[in-house]
């Protein structure tokens, strides 16, 4: 009696280990928010970046790689991290650490808004409009064909510029 009980409990206990690990992995994805936006953890650096994009559903994730490495390419030594579940890009100009954000971009329902912080200062001035007199979007939707010159040339321009600090 005593085997089948021990028996018992190792079974009981593989079912419980194989079911903590099924969880850990459901929970390793991240949750889509309203809009399929992905919930991110804040926190700096490529990685958590790279996890949003990883997580941005449909064609979203090809255009948000394109937008990554768009940045990347026209700013070297871009700062990267996500805050409030959106992926933020700023630079450090003349030594100091901290300049602030010039871009960031979030996902909705049927396009990606990206966010330049100072977009009222860009040439031509980006198309959409905030109630925050400095910030300009563009919104870019599945079947937009992108003018990657002309938002690489908003890209250099907003990072000269001095960002936005929260």
């Amino acid at each position: 009696m005593a085997g089948s009980t021990s028996r018992k409990s190792a079974k009981v206990a593989q079912k419980a280990a194989a079911k903590a690990v099924a969880v850990k992995r459901v929970a390793a994805k991240p949750a889509l928010l309203a809009g399929g936006n992905p919930q991110i953890a804040k926190a700096d650096g490529d990685a958590p970046v790279q996890a949003y994009i990883a997580a941005m559903p449909g064609w979203k994730r090809d255009a948000g790689r394109r937008l990554d490495a768009l940045v990347v390419r026209t700013v070297p030594g871009v700062r990267k991290a996500v805050k409030w579940n959106s992926p933020f890009y700023g630079v450090e100009h003349q030594g100091f650490e901290n300049q602030g954000w010039f871009l960031s971009f979030h996902t909705f329902t049927k396009y990606i808004k990206v966010t330049f912080f100072r977009g009222t200062s860009l040439r031509p001035v980006p198309p959409g409009e905030s109630k925050h007199k400095d910030v300009r979007y563009l919104d870019i939707r599945e079947d937009d064909k992108l003018d990657e010159a002309q938002l690489a040339a908003w890209i250099r321009q907003a990072a000269a510029l001095p960002g936005w600090v929260p």
